[in-house]
C-alpha cells in the first residue's frame, strides 16, 4: 500500500482550494465546456448571445467543480492508496472533510444560482444533473462501466445548453448528445487505462478493466462512432464544407490517438491522449461554427 504524503505546510489555503476544485488542472473543465459550447452554438447556427455563452462557461466551472468536491469526499479514503490522487487535499488531510462540504455546497449553491438564468427546460435538466454528478464516484463501487455514468452528466452540457439557447430539445440534439456520450467514454476510458493496476489492486470498477484486453479497441470504435454521429448531424444539420474539412482532421488525430494505444511501448501516452482531445474538442467547434456561418 502506498504511504500517504502530505503538502508542504507552506501551501496556502487557497492554494488548497484551488486544488480541491481542479482549477489548477484546466484540462477537465475545458473538456466539459467544450459539448456545452457546441450544442449552443449549433442551436443558435453560429450566432449565440453572448450572455448566454457567459452563462454555460461559468455554469460548467462552477459544476465541474462541485462535480471534484463530490468526487473526492467520497474517495478520500482510496485516493491516498493511488499515486496519481494521493496528493489530493482531501486525501492527504490537508483540508478537513467539513471545508470540502462547505465547498461542495458553495459550488453547487452557484451553478443554482447561474441555472436561474435559464428557461424553465434547461433548470430543471440542470437539477436532474446532480444526482447524476453526485453519484458518478459511487459508481465505480458497483456499476462495471462507471464511465459511462460519467459520459451521461457530461451529456447533461449538451441538453441544457441546445434547450437554454432555443427553448427544446430536436433530433440533433440527441445526435449531439451521442455524439458526446460515445467522445466521453473514449477520452476517459484512456484516462481510466492508467490507474488500471491500482483499480484492480484496490477492487473499484472502470471501463479500461472492463473491456480488459480489448480497451484500446473498444476507444478506437467510441471515436469511430463519435466520428460517424457528428458527421450524421452535419447531415441533418445540413453544415457547409468547413465542418467537414474539420471533422476529416479530428478523425485522422483520433485514427493516430487509436494507433498510439496499440503500440507496445511500456510507458502509454494516456495523459497526453486525453489532454489531445481538449483541442480536438475546440478545433471541432471552429468547424461547427465554419459550417453554420460561412
Amino acid at each position: 500500500m502506498l504511504t500517504q504524503s502530505h503538502p508542504p505546510q507552506s501551501e496556502s489555503t487557497l492554494m488548497k482550494v484551488i486544488k480541491l476544485l481542479r482549477w489548477d488542472k484546466p484540462t477537465g473543465r475545458l473538456i466539459l465546456m467544450i459539448p456545452a459550447l457546441w450544442a449552443v452554438f449549433l442551436a443558435t447556427r453560429g450566432i449565440p448571445p453572448l450572455p448566454l455563452v457567459g452563462v454555460i462557461v461559468v455554469g460548467t466551472l462552477a459544476t465541474s467543480a462541485a462535480g471534484c468536491v463530490v468526487n473526492d469526499l467520497w474517495d478520500r479514503d482510496i485516493d491516498p492508496q493511488v499515486e496519481r490522487t494521493r496528493d489530493r487535499p482531501l486525501a492527504s488531510r490537508a483540508l478537513t472533510i467539513q471545508t470540502g462540504i462547505v465547498i461542495v455546497l458553495i459550488a453547487f449553491a452557484c451553478a443554482g444560482v447561474i441555472a436561474l438564468y435559464l428557461n424553465p427546460l434547461s433548470f430543471w435538466l440542470s437539477v436532474a444533473a446532480v444526482p447524476v454528478i453526485i453519484c458518478y464516484p459511487l459508481a465505480k463501487r458497483f456499476f462495471p462501466v462507471p464511465q459511462l455514468v460519467l459520459s451521461m452528466a457530461w451529456g447533461f452540457a449538451v441538453l441544457i445548453s441546445w434547450s437554454a439557447a432555443v427553448g427544446k430539445l430536436d433530433t440533433a440534439t440527441w445526435i449531439l448528445w451521442g455524439a458526446t456520450i460515445v467522445w466521453t467514454l473514449g477520452f476517459d476510458t484512456v484516462y481510466a487505462m492508467s490507474d488500471r493496476e491500482d483499480d484492480r489492486r484496490l477492487g473499484v470498477n472502470s471501463s479500461a478493466l472492463f473491456f480488459g484486453e480489448n480497451a484500446t479497441n473498444a476507444v478506437g470504435i467510441f471515436f469511430f462512432l463519435t466520428a460517424v454521429l457528428l458527421g450524421v448531424l452535419g447531415i441533418v444539420m445540413e453544415l457547409h464544407i468547413g465542418f467537414w474539412i474539420v471533422l476529416s482532421i479530428a478523425t485522422v488525430f483520433w485514427s493516430i490517438q487509436y494507433g498510439k494505444l496499440q503500440q507496445e511501448d511500456i510507458l502509454k501516452p494516456y495523459g497526453q491522449i486525453f489532454r489531445q482531445n481538449v483541442w480536438i474538442g475546440f478545433i471541432v467547434l471552429g468547424g461547427m461554427i465554419m459550417g453554420l456561418v460561412f
